[in-house]
């Protein structure tokens, strides 16, 4: 009886050790990111400036967009071009303008431009209290470098990091320009 306890407790453990040892061992997991801002304008006046997928001039850093299909789901493709020279080139898979929101994905970035894999966003303006509007802008995507023991820059602090920076900054730009007039 005492030999069958020990065996059962030893393949036990060498269960959860090996359960254990494959958890280690499964990669990374999918990170979310989510930044707002509250812009002193109606939902229509920030709309007509984030509202249309082929312009992404209002976000810092971004030199052009150029793309084909306007505002079409699953059809419509952009290349945004960088001031550093980097491009990021995305697709549109929702777009509801009465709803002022639309959501795309990336389908091709160099990790060394924004450290992200499988990444999607949605960006969306509602009604605040006052008149002025709520811009949200979220994202889902997983690090830079998909095995384990991700290099510093491409771990999930530092991709984390590059995203929330670039909403901060494309919201804080936004305020101003939609604000300011600009």
């Amino acid at each position: 009886m005492l030999r069958t306890y020990i065996k059962v407790a030893a393949l036990t453990g060498a269960m959860v050790f090996g359960f254990a040892q494959i958890a280690a061992a499964h990669g990374p997991s999918r990170k979310k990111v989510e930044e707002t801002v509250t812009i002193n304008a109606p939902p229509e006046k920030v709309w007509a400036v984030i509202g249309n997928f082929q312009d992404m001039g209002w976000v810092p850093g971004v030199k052009s967009t150029t793309g084909t299909d306007g505002n079409t789901p699953d059809k419509a493709l952009r290349t945004i071009t960088l001031a550093n020279g980097g491009e990021i080139k995305e697709s549109l898979y929702k777009y509801d303008a009465a709803a002022f929101t639309y959501s795309y994905r990336i389908e091709k970035v160099d990790v060394n431009v924004l450290p992200v894999n499988d990444y999607s966003s949605t960006i969306k303006v509602e009604p605040a209290d006052g008149g002025k509007s709520t811009v949200e802008w979220r994202g889902a995507f997983y690090r830079g470098f998909m095995n384990n023991d991700p290099p510093e820059a491409l771990n999930d602090e530092n991709s984390m990091k590059a995203v929330k920076t670039l909403y901060r900054a494309g919201l804080d730009a936004l305020k101003a320009k939609v604000e300011g007039g600009k």
